[in-house]
């Protein structure tokens, strides 16, 4: 639906966009579409896409698209340190500013190039000229731009995964203050985006309670003496200053002055968009232009974003028309009506009960046994099918296959993209059409929307110099694919479930609810249900009249756990209920559950996802092994009712602090590198460093203090949770970071490099090659700009991890003496695989998993593994 009917615009709005914003999140969203001689093409790619789908969906009368000029404008001026931060504009996007403008023009788009001032200073101005006229609507995701919302102005942000619309009405409910009073909101809390300081130690919390008394920074600086002491303290050094900050925050109103009808939009200029987009090799956008006149050809497609949905601005795109015939497809119920194989690039998809083999131009529908057709294909140069695991699940025979043949379609699309979720067949074969790849319209050619083995040909000729261009080859060819019957092997085998022992445990723990549901309703002196937060909070904080904690997003009164831990000691029934709550999901989770689920064989079968996590960590479901308690007064019996089989032990060998090892070696840092080359506890080595004693006279709480701070920092832990971790104050937990990088100075340069580099690039990669987008980091938004530096961090350290066990894996699978001693891997959590051997065997199996897995990586510091063996996995681990 139109943005004007949802919004119920009772004219025609006009639009202006911020041109530049979107344009550098063009740039990052595909970091690898190049022309044939090298020339980069991802941001003209995707910024006219964007363009595209708005003039469909929207059908627009008045548009503007408005980008900024060169050199320095007035805030420069006014401060030399604005925006001083930010790195220079990467050569491969300065290199497309010039045709992107070209591109805009074509389309008939109004191209405004701003120079002295920014391009949201000529938003300001136009919004304010036409808003009395006419709706406005600003296109941008600059937190700036809200000072210019109005009655009749609307912001539409598409910064993150959903679109976002801003109204007078919502700003003010989220806000609490005008719009006219954001510059001056903006000026006391500062913006380290476009390194404009603030008043130091003074947040958004605090500065609306400001303005509630004092609306304007005027009625600030008159009123200051009657701040609070302390916070008088902080404001009074400032007051000169945060007038200038206003200046730098305040958009310029008068600065763009050009009649409603210059905005007007022309018609599109056909024959140089064709030619346009032949020059930089655009064939995906080419192939959705309307159709010049007198030109014989199909109707145009309608477009879509790219995976991910990250510029779909206007609307979704419309579905890809469906043929109502059939594509030609020669029946075959055996491979005596195949062609011969040898040697050829193959498309396979199963779908309706048959296999769908596409070769050359031909595709052909295959009835006949699975085993047949595998045989047919054992010396095809390589096999394109849209996923290996769930043929392999379907029937072992596809085992036969050299993993070299296999070309997964769903794992290229996740290596490229492991943000984007959906990696099924049908929206991989409808992004061939939709979004717009200049790879993909080639070599899909004229190929028949219901094609299947084709399709997945084309997909694969598509997709392929992606991932060759983008370095990922070597990942998929010799890990992940690999990877594949490793983990159906797995599946396939399962783990042995004690029934008895988890009867006893749910006996036990339903007992225990039940003594504890009996507690809690004393304490409270009435019946109410211990479930519902609502009815809890009643009790706990009026009835009982303990001070309510914190509130959840809506205003209510939160009884969330960590609410709760803060108010432990405050009454008994804040004991009972964390209790309860800990049982409850004990037996809702894993006690009543997982029995359903065994198998007749007596074991449990996960499922292990290869493509669910951005950093390339597995992940398991139907049902979940790995987050199967361990620690605590339960884990050790959860653990202890997954067992051996009849006759077998379990052995579990676990990776030692592998995510620190693997900091170490990246880092390059001294003290990490001898401690773990010397085999001595790192969280007593880092306490030593940073209490200036010797590792004997670290006390327990010191250890607990650095072992926090060690592995915190690899997840981007800051002061406020580091304190709440510690139970210290903020500034004491700011105190603790710096002296943490004083003493471990590398692991600072480290980490500034790794986003510095990444700011660059727009990608960061792992161990093995992995790659992680991150857009986000030139968001203008500062907690999404933050998010993606600590997701940088932990992608480098928690990836390459991955990629170490991801091989560790392959390795055991492979390994020749395993097979002998009759040992099998049959279950992987995150840093620990278990293997299954006879109880004759089990010991010699453990130390040849421990050994494989200490040296499938070549690092700066060992790997050490802990392993353990016993009869169940709380034994073994």
């Amino acid at each position: 639906m139109p943005l004007k009917e949802r919004l119920r615009f009772d004219s025609d709005p006009v639009y202006l966009i911020d041109g530049t914003a979107l344009f550098y999140r063009a740039f990052y969203a595909r970091a690898d579409l190049k022309r044939a001689d090298g020339f980069p093409t991802n941001a003209i790619n995707t910024t006219l896409r964007v363009l595209m789908n708005m003039l469909r969906d929207e059908d627009p009368g008045h548009v503007a698209f408005i980008m900024d000029g060169k050199g320095p404008t007035f805030r420069h001026q006014l401060y030399d340190r604005y925006k001083a931060q930010r790195p220079a504009m990467p050569e491969p996007l300065a290199q497309q500013i010039e045709p992107v403008r070209r591109g805009v023009e074509l389309l008939g788009v109004r191209l405004i190039v701003s120079d002295g001032v920014e391009a949201d200073d000529c938003i300001c101005s136009l919004a304010r000229k036409y808003k009395q006229d006419r709706p406005v609507v600003i296109v941008a995701s600059d937190k700036d731009l809200k000072q210019c919302l109005d009655r009749n102005v609307v912001m539409l942000n598409q910064a993150g995964k959903a679109e976002k619309i801003i109204t007078l009405e919502s700003f003010r409910e989220e806000e609490g203050i005008e719009p006219a009073q954001w510059p001056d909101f903006q000026a006391i809390i500062g913006d380290s985006a476009d390194n404009i300081p603030g008043i130091p130690k003074v947040g958004p919390v605090t500065a609306r309670k400001i303005m509630q008394t004092c609306p304007t920074l005027e009625a600030l600086r008159d009123n200051c003496a009657a701040l609070p002491e302390k916070l008088r303290e902080k404001v009074e050094p400032e007051l000169e200053n945060v007038f200038l900050y206003r200046e730098l925050t305040r958009m310029k109103a008068d600065c763009c002055d050009f009649p409603l009808d210059h905005f007007a939009l022309a018609p599109m200029d056909l024959d140089g968009l064709h030619a346009f987009l032949d020059e930089f090799e655009l064939r995906g956008l080419k192939r959705d232009l309307p159709r010049r006149p007198g030109k014989p050809g199909k109707p145009a497609q309608a477009a879509a974003p790219p995976a991910g949905g990250q510029f779909a601005l206007f609307g979704s795109p419309a579905a890809a028309p469906v043929a109502d015939d059939e594509p030609p497809t020669t029946e075959a119920t055996s491979t005596d009506a195949l062609p011969s194989l040898a040697g050829e690039e193959v498309g396979l998809v199963f779908e309706d009960d048959a296999f769908f083999v596409g070769v050359e131009d031909r595709e052909y529908r295959y009835t006949g046994p699975a085993d047949g057709l595998v045989r047919a294909l054992e010396h095809a140069a390589v096999v394109a099918t849209p996923s290996v695991q769930e043929l392999l699940r379907a029937d072992p025979a596809w085992g036969y296959l050299l993993s070299s043949q296999w070309f997964d379609l769903s794992l290229a699309a996740y290596l490229l993209d492991p943000e984007a979720r959906n990696y099924t067949w049908p929206r991989l074969r409808q992004s061939m059409t939709q979004d717009g790849r200049s790879e993909f319209a080639e070599a899909a050619g004229e190929l028949h929307p219901r094609s299947r083995g084709l399709a997945a040909l084309a997909y694969m000729n598509g997709i392929r110099g992606q991932v060759a261009s983008a370095d990922l080859g070597p990942l998929m060819r010799d890990l992940e694919i690999p990877l594949i019957p490793v983990l159906v092997s797995m599946e396939r085998a399962g783990i042995f479930v004690d029934l008895d022992a988890f009867s006893g445990f749910l006996d036990d723990v339903s007992r225990q609810l039940d003594a504890l549901t009996r507690s809690i309703i004393d304490h409270a002196g009435e019946p109410f249900n211990i479930r519902s937060s609502q009815q809890l909070a009643a009790i706990l904080f009026d009835r009982l009249d303990i001070k309510a904690g914190g509130k959840t997003a809506t205003g209510q009164r939160s009884t969330a756990n960590e609410v709760l831990e803060a108010i432990r000691g405050k009454h008994p029934m804040v004991e009972d209920i964390l209790e309860y709550r800990m049982l409850e999901k004990l037996r809702s989770t894993y006690l009543e559950p997982l029995p359903k689920l065994v198998g007749d064989d007596g074991r449990l079968h996960t499922h292990f996802n290869q493509l669910a996590t951005a950093t390339g960590r597995l992940s398991s479901s139907r049902p979940n092994l790995q987050n199967i308690p361990i620690r605590g007064k339960y884990g050790p019996r959860m653990r202890a009712c997954f067992t051996a089989g009849p006759g077998a032990m379990l052995a579990a060998a676990d990776y030692s602090q592998i995510e620190l090892r693997v900091l170490a070696h990246f880092s390059g840092d001294p003290a990490l590198i001898d401690a773990f080359r010397g085999d001595e506890d790192i969280h007593t080595r880092t306490a030593a460093l940073l209490t200036d004693k010797e590792p004997g006279e670290v006390l327990p709480d010191e250890r607990r203090n650095a072992k926090t701070i060690n592995f915190g920092l690899i997840y981007g832990m800051g002061p406020q949770k580091l304190a709440r971790e510690l139970g210290i104050t903020v500034n004491e937990a700011k105190a603790f970071i710096e002296r943490y990088f004083d003493k471990l100075a590398t692991l600072k340069t480290f980490y500034d490099t790794i986003v510095h580099d990444a700011e660059a690039r727009g990608f960061v990669t792992t161990l093995a090659g992995r790659r992680r987008l991150l857009p986000e980091l030139h968001s203008r938004n500062n907690q999404l700009a933050s998010q993606a530096k600590r997701q940088a961090i932990n992608t480098v350290i928690q990836g390459s991890a991955a990629d170490i066990i991801k091989m560790a894996m392959v390795a055991a699978h492979k390994d020749k003496e395993l097979t002998t001693l009759g040992a099998r891997v049959i279950l992987q959590v995150h840093d620990e695989l278990i293997v299954e051997a006879p109880e004759t065997t089990i010991h010699l199996a453990g130390e040849r998993l421990k050994t494989i897995m200490q040296s499938v990586a070549d690092l700066a510091v060992p790997l050490k593994v802990d392993l353990g063996v016993g009869h169940n996995w709380a034994e073994a681990h």
